[in-house]
This record gives C-alpha cells, sequence and structure tokens, in this order.
C-alpha cells in the first residue's frame, strides 16, 4: 500500500470515529426535541420504534410550562447573574493575576498557593459557608446572592497569572520610564494584551452560570428570584413526572445559549482553545 493509499485511508478511519461520535452527541439532543412535541403516554412508551410524536406535534407542552413557570423573569434572571458574573471575574481576576504574576509583595507564594488548594477542593465545600453568609446579610432571594460565589475566581487568578508573566518585562520597564504607575502600567499597557484570557474567562464563566443548578436552588427559592437551571430542576416530580413538558423547558432553557453561540461561534472556540480547557 502506497503512502497517499495510507493517508486516505487513516483520513477515512479518523472521520468514520468522528462522525459516529458526532451522531452519538447529537442523539440526545434529537430526542429531548422530539419528546418535547409527544404526549405523556407517548414517552414513556417502551416501544423502542415509538420514535416520533404520532396525532400531531403537541405545542402546548410548551404553553403550559410558560404559563406555571414565568419563563421571562426566568430568562432575565439568568441573563442578569451571567453579565453580573462575568463582569465580577474579569474584574477579580484580572488585577488578583497581575499582582500575583508581575508584583512583588510579602506572602505572595502563600497566597497564591492558598488560590490553588481552593482550585483543588470540591465548589460544594464552599456552600454552607457561603449560604450562611448570604443568610446573616439578610439577602436570601435577591440577585447578589446568586452572584455571590462568582465574584471571585480561582481558576481565573491562575489563568490570568499565567497570562501576565507570558508577556515580556520589557513593556512594564518601557512604561515605567515614560512615568507610568502601577495602576496605569496595568489598564492601559498589560491588561490589553490578555485579550484572549478575557475571552477564555468569559466564555467559562457564563457558562457555568447559566447552568449552575445547587446554588440558585439553596438561595432563591422563590419562582421570581430563580434562574432557569433551578426552575427546571423543580418539574421534576417527587412521584412522577411529566417528560414532555420537562424537555419543552429544557428546550426553551437551551435556545438563548444556543443563539449566542450561533453568534460568536469564533470567539467561543478561540477562547476555549487559548485556555487549553475542556469544558
Amino acid at each position: 500500500m502506497g503512502y497517499q493509499a495510507k493517508r486516505r485511508l487513516n483520513a477515512t478511519i479518523i472521520h468514520t470515529v468522528l462522525i459516529i461520535g458526532s451522531i452519538a452527541m447529537l442523539v440526545p439532543f434529537v430526542w429531548m426535541v422530539l419528546t418535547a412535541f409527544k404526549t405523556k403516554s407517548q414517552a414513556i412508551s417502551v416501544d423502542p420504534f415509538y420514535i416520533f410524536p404520532s396525532g400531531g406535534w403537541h405545542w402546548e407542552n410548551f404553553s403550559e410550562v410558560w404559563n406555571s413557570y414565568n419563563f421571562f423573569t426566568l430568562y432575565v434572571n439568568t441573563l442578569i447573574v451571567m453579565i453580573l458574573r462575568v463582569i465580577c471575574a474579569v474584574l477579580t481576576a484580572t488585577m488578583a493575576g497581575y499582582a500575583f504574576g508581575r508584583l512583588k509583595f510579602p506572602g505572595k507564594s502563600i497566597l497564591f498557593s492558598i488560590v490553588l488548594i481552593q482550585m483543588m477542593v470540591p465548589s460544594q465545600i464552599f456552600i454552607i459557608p457561603q449560604y450562611l453568609m448570604i443568610s446573616k446579610m439578610h439577602l436570601l432571594n435577591t440577585k447578589f446572592a446568586l452572584l455571590f460565589p462568582g465574584i471571585v475566581t480561582a481558576f481565573g487568578t491562575y489563568l490570568f497569572k499565567q497570562s501576565f508573566q507570558s508577556l515580556p518585562k520589557e513593556l512594564e520597564e518601557a512604561a515605567e520610564i515614560d512615568g507610568c504607575n502601577v495602576g496605569q502600567r496595568f489598564l492601559f499597557i498589560m491588561m490589553p494584551l490578555t485579550r484572549s484570557a478575557i475571552v477564555s474567562l468569559g466564555i467559562f464563566t457564563a457558562l457555568f452560570a447559566y447552568k449552575d443548578m445547587m446554588w440558585p436552588m439553596i438561595v432563591a427559592n422563590k419562582p421570581a428570584a430563580t434562574t432557569l437551571s433551578a426552575a427546571l430542576a423543580k418539574l421534576q416530580g417527587q412521584f412522577g413526572s411529566n417528560y414532555p413538558q420537562i424537555m419543552a423547558g429544557a428546550l426553551m432553557a437551551i435556545l438563548p445559549m444556543l443563539i449566542l453561540y450561533l453568534i460568536f461561534q469564533k470567539q467561543f472556540v478561540e477562547g476555549i482553545a487559548s485556555s487549553g480547557t475542556k469544558l
């Protein structure tokens, strides 16, 4: 077998595996869409060939879910939390990352070790202390309660520390010679050069805020104060579930993020590639 034939064979095998993997990943999404238009009896049918809805597409599942849960309020709450978390995470992570990456101060190694330890510890450990803090401040069922865990980010601090350390020192030295102080060097010289890291952190923070379920369920149990993911979890019944309505709610919940991905697809790919992190 010649070299060209081997290359074609390898490419065929790789593309076949990728196509099979893509189909496997799309099956749950397609099943969710089809189930959203079925009746409850059709959704729980054990017939493996009963795939498509029969007797028409049941759009009433969407209207019933929309009327049961004020999805407009849920959309607004989720969007506000996403935007505020992104802003807070970028602001705090860039400043902390610059301090750890470019400045010298007492206790720098110890403080950065604490940041790394926070990355290694499961986030669920911090839920009880964070809840007690929010409760003592009487801020349950508020936007600040939903924002609270995302004000600072250990991952973002580490990401920006590495980004600032990779920049040449000559840039800061030249700015210092020109009379720039620490704040000016950070704001006008160094921070604009970490655009890829800012995009990466913004993407990850928005995704994590959008799909965060446990924290909103704990601190925002009122329907008007919760987010999409927490509201969807409440569609699951204790003794029985209306799966078409659950799938209809899930489909409505993912539409905003799907639209954002289609619009900012290039930025998503660049941000994930530049951070070297898998979702």
